[in-house]
């Protein structure tokens, strides 16, 4: 869907012919700088197809393009079918860069589908108004892990029979809800990893568990410079939503915490096709028309107060930090009028995956990750800017420090909150508690200030990771001392072999710990057991074996059998979620 988009009409095409769309079918509205004629004059070339979007006063354009693209003959006969925006560039970071490669490699996995997610890109600071490639002005966008950019759009093999079109993704018709059709939709997120099964039924924007970057992404353009925001806002915009372009959607939108010129791999293609558009008498009377029926609107208005007044809120919006800024709160989640919504066959799927997932976490020993960026040698001399509180404990959300999932967790309140609820409880008077591979040393921290008569004690050995830590107690007015300490000497195996980490028996010695914490991504089964035996005067009477370290497990038998040797034996009735639990026998 476009309106008055003269400027970015050609660019926008040649770099989605470059990608290797076959088929590409715009609906205009109340266009003023000849966008449509530009459109029509693409399909007199055969290079595009053109509609007409005729809407009543009063109705908004959007739905009613989609509207008319459910029956119209170019989508209906199209294999996949992707809908998205003239400032929404796709962005396919996969092989060759290429649609059909990555559609193969879907199809490859039986996918009929591949949920987008967006990748918000800002104005990196450009004020003045340019007629260079978008693709080329702006490189600096929203980190990755930033959500509330994470709204999706959907390529997938497409049926006017079963599917009803719709800006984000298409929804199964319902009459085909209770057929075996839902079971035939295997769509893939932007990662390549299959999405859940909820995304079938509902929901327009990727969450932590779908999220994913590795295969493709919707590069979004939502403002631009200054000067190119000025045009839109004075220009209105295809939803004919109220004052939407004003500061709040500029602090918004305007992200630029992190380069990414994944983009730039089209440049040559695509500027080979823009330029042999341009060879077209008509199409190049019509561009440069429009792009100087632009410069034409921006200078008439660029000495009114409007303008100046609207500079300086786009200058404060963009000093707005990411953790200040304000999105339109989403509608609550009500449970139960979901469940009135849900078909019998989205309530039997759902159920299913939950179940799938909790056995997923339960048995799930062996996965890999882990909550920390490996960045050695980053500098952290800028405080962060944005605190949650976890366990009355203010956390940072540092992009620096922690991987998407984890920062996630943050922001929700819920970061490592089962062990922050459940190894309190293991404690007794007069324990000492010590975690190998602590990281910032949260639950440290929060036996700290739970268990004042318990002796905490945080090893970690990366020096970024050790140093945030201490930057973190002390933001919460956590001194070092007797009940709380930080040991940053080696214990775990990085370029050296397993058998030689000296380190770790002499610390289980020295700190005579009840309450052993493995996190330590480096220590392995076997490396904890040569430790333990070598320490046996002094053995903790549990042992708590994180999501940190099971990246390097084996499974959960081996791991028991090499404990066992200890009498170490595993709770069956286990608390701790993604963590195994093992008490010394009697």
């Amino acid at each position: 869907m476009m309106k008055d988009e003269g400027p970015f009409v050609l660019e926008w095409i040649a770099h989605h012919l470059a990608v290797g769309f076959t088929d590409i079918l715009v609906y205009t509205n109340d266009c003023s700088d000849g966008t449509d004629e530009m459109l029509i004059r693409l399909e007199e070339l055969g290079l595009a197809h053109h509609r007409r979007n005729d809407i009543k006063p009063g109705i908004r354009p959007q739905p009613s393009a989609i509207k008319y693209a459910q029956n119209e003959p170019v989508v209906c006969a199209s294999d996949w079918v992707l809908m998205f925006d003239a400032d929404e560039f796709l962005c396919i970071r996969h092989g060759d860069g290429s649609i059909d490669g990555m559609i193969n490699s879907a199809v490859e996995v039986g996918a009929n589908g591949v949920v987008i997610t967006w990748r918000t890109f800002g104005s990196g600071g450009v004020h003045d108004w340019s007629r260079a490639p978008v693709t080329e002005q702006y490189l600096y966008a929203a980190p990755t892990m930033w959500n509330k950019g994470w709204g999706v759009k959907t390529l997938f093999k497409f049926d006017p029979e079963y599917w009803k079109l719709g800006i984000h993704r298409p929804k199964i018709k319902n009459k085909h809800l209770e057929t075996g059709f839902p079971d035939t939709v295997k769509w893939l997120n932007g990662s390549g990893q299959p999405m859940e099964e909820y995304f079938k039924y509902r929901g327009w924007r990727s969450i932590v568990r779908t999220v994913g970057y590795d295969w493709v992404q919707m590069n979004h353009y939502a403002v631009k410079s200054i000067d190119s925001y000025a045009i839109r806002k004075f220009r209105g915009n295809v939803n004919f939503k109220k004052d939407k372009y004003n500061s709040d959607y500029w602090a918004l939108q305007d992200r630029n915490e992190a380069f990414d010129d994944g983009v730039l791999r089209y440049s040559q293609r695509r500027r080979q096709i823009y330029d042999l558009l341009l060879t077209d008498p008509v199409l190049n009377k019509l561009h440069f028309n429009a792009v100087e029926n632009a410069e034409a609107r921006l200078d008439a208005f660029k000495d009114t107060p409007a303008y100046k007044k609207l500079v300086v809120g786009l200058r404060a919006a963009s000093k707005i930090s990411i953790s200040e800024v304000v999105a339109k709160p989403p509608k609550k989640r009500d449970p139960e009028k979901i469940a009135t919504l849900m078909s019998n066959v989205e309530k039997k799927a759902s159920q299913r995956e939950k179940l799938e997932r909790r056995k997923r976490i339960s048995t799930n020993w062996d996965r890999k990750g882990d909550i920390y960026i490996d960045g050695h040698g980053l500098s952290h001399d800028s405080k962060p800017q944005e605190f949650h509180e976890n366990k009355e404990l203010a956390v940072p959300a540092d992009p620096q420090i922690f991987t998407p999932s984890a920062l996630h967790a943050i922001t929700e309140g819920k970061f490592e909150r089962n062990g922050a609820r459940r190894i309190p409880q293991l404690l007794t008077n007069g324990d000492t508690y010590l975690e190998l591979g602590a990281g910032i040393g949260f639950l440290p921290a929060v036996i700290a200030k739970e268990c004042p008569s318990v002796r905490a004690v945080a090893q970690e050995d990366r020096d970024d990771l050790a140093g945030a830590a201490v930057r973190f107690w002390q933001h919460n007015q956590l001194d070092l001392g007797a009940s709380l300490a930080l040991v940053t000497s080696p214990v775990g195996a990085t370029k050296a072999p397993p058998s030689q980490a000296p380190g770790l028996p002499g610390l289980l010695s020295e700190t005579r710990c009840n309450v052993l914490h493995v996190n330590h991504p480096g220590i392995s089964a076997r490396l904890l057991g040569d430790a333990l035996r070598t320490s046996s005067e002094h053995l903790p009477r549990a042992i708590i074996l994180g999501a940190r370290s099971l990246a390097n497990q084996m499974n959960e038998k081996d791991v028991t059998a090499v404990l066992a040797e200890q009498n170490f034996a595993p709770v069956q009735d286990n608390p701790l979620a993604n963590a195994l639990l093992f008490v010394a026998n009697p």
